[in-house]
């Protein structure tokens, strides 16, 4: 959780993909946002967080996390936007250059 609110309260857009490995549309995100960090490269982090994995439940119960996979960007500790389902890469890139 350190990790977490260190990189989400830096002055960086972070993406952040709350998502489970039985998840097939989750599945479909990780391909979308490996576009994505390719085409924007070092101006976004893209923080991968199972929801299924005891040590992520914190930040999964304060955003309150119903649903996988879920989207959420912060920058300097804030978040700017969030999302439930797949998010397409030509969109998703639009919403993050928003605030890089």
């Amino acid at each position: 959780m350190d990790k977490f609110n260190e990189l989400i309260n830096g002055n960086k857009p972070v993406l952040v993909d709350f998502f489970a490995t039985w998840c097939g549309p989750c599945k479909m995100m990780h391909l979308i946002l490996e576009e994505v960090k390719k085409r924007l490269g070092d101006k976004v982090i893209i923080l991968k967080v199972d929801v299924d994995v005891p040590a992520n439940r914190q930040p999964v119960y304060l955003y309150q996390v119903q649903s996988v996979p879920t989207l959420m960007l912060f920058k300097e500790g804030r978040m700017l936007w969030n999302n439930s389902g797949v998010v397409q890469a030509a969109q998703l890139q639009q919403i993050i250059e928003q605030y890089v």
